[in-house]
């Protein structure tokens, strides 16, 4: 698992020679995203992931573009190491591709997380599937009857590091630098196999031991559904991380 973030360079590349890339339209949005980000710890194997997220459609204040609300059921295969098994359910805004009416999408997902921890340093991989299921569209004001329907792959590598003496102790700050790579599969997949890249760099306060305000910037290169156009988005994305532990502790 070590070796896993050659991955992320490996499907990069797949990106950058797939056919049509040269011809692209590029168009460019500035955004917000405010998330919150939930991974509690119930029992020595079992958690509940829950996040949600909204993201503004551009001029960083203009308009919304899509909320997501995420929960899931986690397995820990060790305290480093486990799996989720979750369901989305994402409403993309009217006002955005020429649509005057909201368009959902439902989202069963999976995913594999590991972290390697260092006195200086953590290392985080995740690697996620999902299954997405997009509502048709009739016309731009009405939807039509049944989804479109697609795969998803993501893998996601991100380091941080102390920039203070204390690692990672509440009310200390750290720098995290993170990329994630998206790829589109299944039968209707023809003209955007690759999806999106975001990179991100940013800082994490430390507000206690299970609390984390994460703020950063973010820019993403996104192809759309026809292969040939894409989108450069500039976003500030502000996180609370949260991982509370209810494990009952053993009396000494």
């Amino acid at each position: 698992m070590k070796r896993m973030p050659t991955i992320l360079f490996f499907l990069i590349a797949i990106a950058i020679k797939l056919p049509g890339f040269a011809q692209k339209q590029v168009s460019k949005f500035e955004q917000i995203w405010l998330g919150y980000v939930s991974n509690t710890r119930i029992s020595e194997r079992w958690g509940i992931w829950f996040d949600a997220n909204i993201r503004t459609r551009d001029n960083f204040t203009k308009g919304l573009n899509v909320t997501i609300i995420r929960p899931g059921i986690m397995y820990f295969i060790t305290d480093n190491t486990n799996l989720t098994f979750g369901y989305a359910y994402a409403n993309y805004f009217a006002g955005n591709d020429g649509r005057t009416i909201a368009l959902p999408e439902h989202r069963p997902w999976q995913q594999l997380i590991w972290t390697n921890r260092y006195p200086k340093l953590r290392l985080h991989n995740r690697l996620r599937l999902e299954e997405r299921f997009l509502r048709k569209l009739e016309s731009p004001d009405k939807l039509g009857n049944g989804y479109n329907f697609n795969y998803r792959i993501r893998y996601s590598f991100s380091l941080s590091t102390p920039l203070s003496k204390k690692a990672f102790e509440p009310n200390t700050v750290t720098l995290v630098l993170n990329d994630e790579v998206m790829l589109n599969f299944g039968k209707k997949i023809q003209t955007n196999t690759f999806d999106q890249n975001r990179l991100f760099g940013g800082l994490n306060y430390h507000l206690s031991k299970h609390s984390i305000l994460q703020a950063g910037y973010m820019y993403t290169f996104q192809q759309q559904g026809t292969g040939a156009q894409y989108r450069n988005i500039h976003t500030i994305r502000i996180n609370f991380l949260h991982n509370p532990d209810l494990r009952k502790k053993e009396r000494i």
